[in-house]
């Protein structure tokens, strides 16, 4: 059984491709083991989608590790998720640098940051190191970052380069509290300085989003059958509103019932479900 409304029940069953935040949507992160521990009825929802023969995307918005290796995390959880299917903000970077014809970039950020980069082939210059022709500078997960290093990508930006970003996210919810975004620290340094525009590649912008389903065949004017799940208003919401998706919101995060219409109209979801059994037995 599901309370999902028969008019929003019907047009889940008829998306075309789904897009799944990670940690507190369908995966909870062990901090004893370091692992991820599956969501009730996670496993089976993408298991049913599979079997239908649609595609998905697990999406984090996180930047510490690369892809392939939150991927592995997932099947070490029991998940069937190839490392093509799961996506970091440098996923949907790559590709946009690679659209904008950028092959240069300071990338702010340890390995988890700069590996789809590289593997498009973009050439990526360490944090603090000199060089000149930079045409972007990247900020990720970076709690490590140097004076010397704020110190070059404000040079490369006054050089020309443009500001750009995994997430701007001031504050993210770990298992011990609040925490505070690297990322976000680093935007608002180096544009107190520099004035620069910020261009932001991960949730929830459109470019995310539009990198997403162009890895599963689709395309901008296939957006309103896409179905977005996440638990973050800002994040996941907000990208289904800015991209005509539909945006279904689990209250095992930030959204709860008793506090749902206290959000801003760009972050109200289209569907709140508590289990994701709910969207299972919609689909199946």
């Amino acid at each position: 059984m599901t309370d999902i409304p028969d008019h929003l029940a019907e047009r889940i069953a008829a998306a075309k491709a789904f897009i799944f935040d990670m940690d507190g949507t369908i995966a909870l992160g062990n901090a004893a083991s370091g692992g991820h521990e599956a969501l009730p009825g996670a496993i089976e929802l993408l298991g049913a989608i599979r079997k239908l023969g649609k595609p998905f995307r697990v999406f984090t918005n996180g930047t510490g590790k690369p892809p392939a290796a939150y991927a592995a995390r997932l099947r070490e959880a029991g998940f069937d998720v190839a490392d093509e299917e799961f996506m970091t903000p440098s996923t949907a970077a790559a590709i946009w640098f690679e659209q904008q014809g950028i092959s240069k970039v300071r990338v702010l950020g340890r390995d988890g940051v700069s590996a789809p980069l590289l593997d498009k082939g973009i050439e990526c210059v360490e944090p603090a190191a000199e060089a000149s022709g930079v045409e972007a500078v990247y900020t990720g997960w970076y709690r490590e970052f140097t004076f010397p290093d704020l110190e070059a990508a404000c040079q490369s930006v006054w050089d020309g380069a443009i500001l750009t970003s995994a997430s701007h996210v001031p504050f993210f919810a770990t298992a011990g509290g609040r925490a505070i975004g690297a990322s976000y620290a680093l935007n608002v340094m180096i544009q107190s300085l520099t004035n620069a525009e910020l261009t932001v590649l991960g949730k929830p912008s459109v470019t995310a989003f539009q990198s997403a389903i162009a890895g599963m065949g689709l395309t901008p004017e296939d957006s309103a059958e896409v179905v977005i799940v996440g638990d973050d208003p800002v994040l996941e919401i907000g990208m289904a509103h800015a991209t005509g998706a539909l945006g279904v919101g689990m209250t095992t995060g930030l959204m709860k019932r008793d506090t749902i219409g206290e959000l801003p109209a760009d972050q109200q979801p289209e569907v709140l479900i508590d289990r994701l059994d709910s969207l299972r037995a919609v689909i199946a």
